[in-house]
């Protein structure tokens, strides 16, 4: 298939790059595996220039590795980021969390029991990539509002970064360590209403637990897979 000029190329750039975004994602392509440019374009039936923007664009979301002597390579599983991540997400998620329960107003409450209906109404689907980012972000905002009434907007954004570089670990615990049959969604209705009673050694004990399982299932699996530092 020919590229068919700027405005072409870039839309096959788009979509050959959300493709290899949902199979990163999903573990359809494991951590650590070598994304050889040559089967990728036949692949998607494209020249190599577009699969190598395509994948340029996924080096910047954190998602493939370039290296001058191995290429394109998809982001290895790696153990001590993911527990140097996992402490210093505790201290400060259960922190902003603690600090909400004990400010937040009724526009806290309201905000946070309208996101977690979203999330609850939003299907866990991952057949489709715009369905399962459809939930990823009802998720995201979720956890978002948990902590939004700390009154400390820089601890808010440290949070939500730290969050968001948790990401792809925790969609690697459900893709690559089968963690389908937890009850998240039980463990989201147990966090808003721990919030709601204003029951701050519950609700953070409940976040402890909530983030540390992902963590639990991952290294399990970089046993299995042989990956870490």
């Amino acid at each position: 298939m020919r590229d068919g000029g700027e405005t072409g190329r870039e839309l096959r750039t788009i979509q050959v790059f959300e493709a290899l975004r949902f199979d990163l994602l999903e573990s359809r392509i494991r951590p650590g595996e070598r994304l050889k440019l040559v089967e990728l374009a036949e692949r998607f039936g494209i020249s190599q220039t577009v699969v190598r923007e395509a994948l340029t664009r996924l080096c910047e979301q954190g998602l493939v590795i370039s290296n001058p002597k191995r290429g394109f390579t998809a982001a290895p599983l790696s153990v001590d980021d993911l527990v140097d991540l996992t402490n210093v997400r505790l201290r400060l998620e259960t922190m902003a969390f603690a600090d909400s329960i004990r400010n937040g107003d009724l526009t806290w409450e309201t905000n946070m029991v309208a996101a977690h209906h979203a999330l609850e109404r939003t299907p866990f689907v991952t057949e489709a990539p715009q369905h399962a980012a459809t939930w990823r972000q009802a998720h995201r905002a979720f956890h978002q509002a948990l902590c939004a009434g700390s009154g400390s907007p820089r601890l808010e954004k440290v949070v939500s970064q730290l969050r968001d570089s948790a990401e792809l670990y925790r969609i690697w615990s459900r893709s690559l360590g089968g963690e389908r049959a937890r009850d998240v969604a039980g463990e989201h209705r147990d966090l808003l209403d721990a919030a709601l009673d204003r029951d701050v050694e519950r609700a953070t004990r409940l976040l402890t637990e909530h983030i540390s399982r992902t963590t639990e299932v991952l290294l399990a699996v970089a046993e299995t897979i042989g990956q870490g530092d």
